[in-house]
């Protein structure tokens, strides 16, 4: 008879981290409750009208069609709503690597659990300002659309945009996502396989970090805020992170620009006669992104946070999308979503005819 190691136990108590995320998210911009009502039936309303400019714009086809058309569910959100979502997904893409992990991870006591809680409820509750739409693939079974409501009339507000081009707009971006996801149903269980491998030696590192002198901690946090504060891009892994580690996660990486970079393409490719003042949007959005405007150490504190290094994944995967495009067409580029061995590598997205001649010769 054979004996199961035990699973070992979550690195961190994630209902915890949802409740303090919850407590600590603002509320965000606020108005009079018709017009609440409005935002979201119109939120409602463009993902629905989302899915066929999608279905075109892409010329991509889900593996299944669901029996009321829409490839997965709509969820509209607050930002205490969203850190919730987002420590459930956190969770269903955790556990199984925990599971597999088993003995290999020293127990962790319910006070560290705790403390890994609040640290992780930080930083969903940071997060959850900056998020307007977010295409979860482990939140259901057919996964789940999450748009924040007050992110984006705080958005369209500022940047004084029309808000039902720009909601359509954000719908557009996460729509696809759904799409790709559903066009390739192999994606999540892949994208649940790379993390597991980098999550594994994450845990080794940190681990070892763990049990290195307060000296030696402090020094790796300061470097990645200098590096930070000097422009370079950074990721809050930086610092437990060896050369096997270090390749993986640009490998992760380059699948992210990809979704990211093709959900950007194909959002404004919709163009003018569906979302009129798309080129406004765009240029508008763009300034925001690029942090203009913004306190010093807001800017500080979105590179340490790692967000500067997702813009840069917006950017790289776009270029990369318009590159295969102008080589091989929209079809030749939907041949990265036929199996995993299509997708970019890292080097590839820097060198997207690489990609052109292995996939196509």
């Amino acid at each position: 008879m054979t004996s199961t190691a035990p699973a070992a136990e979550p690195l961190l108590d994630w209902t915890a981290a949802a409740q303090i995320a919850g407590r600590l998210a603002r509320p965000g911009t606020t108005a009079p409750r018709a017009e609440l009502d409005e935002l979201v039936a119109g939120l409602r309303t463009a993902a629905g009208d989302a899915v066929g400019h999608v279905l075109d714009v892409t010329r991509m086809a889900p593996a299944a069609r669901l029996a009321d058309g829409g490839l997965g569910d709509v969820h509209v959100v607050d930002r205490a709503g969203w850190t919730r979502a987002n420590a459930q997904s956190m969770r269903a893409m955790t556990d199984p690597v925990m599971a597999t992990l088993g003995s290999q991870v020293p127990a962790t006591s319910a006070g560290a659990r705790l403390a890994g809680a609040a640290e992780a409820g930080g930083l969903l509750a940071l997060l959850s300002g900056r998020v307007l739409g977010q295409f979860d693939p482990y939140g259901a079974d057919r996964g789940r659309l999450l748009l924040v409501a007050p992110n984006v009339l705080q958005v369209e507000r500022a940047l004084n945009l029309r808000p039902r081009d720009f909601r359509l707009w954000v719908c557009l971006h996460e729509q696809t996502h759904a799409l790709q996801f559903a066009a390739a149903p192999w994606l999540a269980d892949h994208l649940v396989g790379r993390v597991g491998g980098l999550l594994s030696g994450v845990t080794e590192s940190s681990l070892r970090m763990a049990r290195a002198p307060l000296r030696q901690k402090l020094a790796v946090v300061g470097r990645t805020v200098l590096r930070a504060a000097r422009g370079e891009l950074v990721t809050p892994l930086d610092g437990v992170l060896g050369p096997a580690e270090r390749r993986e996660l640009e490998e992760i990486t380059a699948v992210m620009a990809l979704l990211e970079g093709h959900a950007d393409v194909m959002m404004d490719a919709v163009g003018p006669r569906v979302v009129r003042t798309v080129r406004t949007i765009r240029a508008r959005f763009e300034k925001r992104r690029d942090g203009e405007g913004a306190p010093a150490l807001d800017v500080v504190l979105r590179r340490v946070l790692g967000m500067d290094a997702k813009l840069a994944q917006y950017r790289d995967g776009a270029a990369f999308v318009r590159a295969v495009e102008q080589q091989v067409g929209r079809d030749g580029l939907n041949a990265v979503w036929s199996e995993s061995a299509h997708l970019p590598s890292a080097r590839e997205i820097a060198d997207p005819r690489a990609w052109v001649r292995r996939v196509h010769g």
